[in-house]
């Protein structure tokens, strides 16, 4: 891995973590390509009327991210991660557990694709305790 895939790497991973505990949407945004994919079960549970949980493009992605911001506003502010991540330079991985110093948390495990600098596909899966955090959120929307 080059100096500058490393460099922009460790960027995402420090920005991406700071832009979603301080809910700072357009710090966020800045991340990711325009032409960004992104998966996961949080896009169902925001958008319920959606037969896929695949959004395409920084727009789709953005309106996401603002519902996150809204409907899990405590699982987002509070996230623990134990620092370790892995990355060839193109591809970041990393985990938040459901265990932590101070109790249980969301859980999930983020894998990110990184082109020049920018997310281009990223894919976040829920551990038990996110999944309970995503139906607690589809539920307070039915009602």
């Amino acid at each position: 891995m080059s100096a500058d895939d490393e460099a922009q790497v460790r960027h995402i991973y420090e920005r991406w973590h700071a832009t979603i505990t301080s809910q700072d949407l357009g710090g966020l945004m800045a991340l990711y390509a325009e032409h960004a994919v992104f998966e996961s079960p949080t896009v169902l549970a925001q958008f319920p009327d959606r037969d896929e949980g695949i959004l395409r493009g920084r727009g789709e992605i953005e309106q996401l991210f603002a519902r996150n911001f809204t409907n899990l506003r405590k699982q987002f502010s509070e996230l623990y991660r134990t620092g370790l991540f892995f990355s060839n330079g193109r591809h970041l991985t990393w985990e938040y557990p459901r265990l932590t110093p101070s109790g249980a948390q969301v859980d999930l495990f983020e894998s990110m694709d990184i082109e020049n600098g920018l997310i281009v596909y990223h894919r976040v899966y829920w551990g038990w305790q996110g999944l309970k955090a995503l139906l607690a959120a589809r539920d307070r929307q039915r009602t």
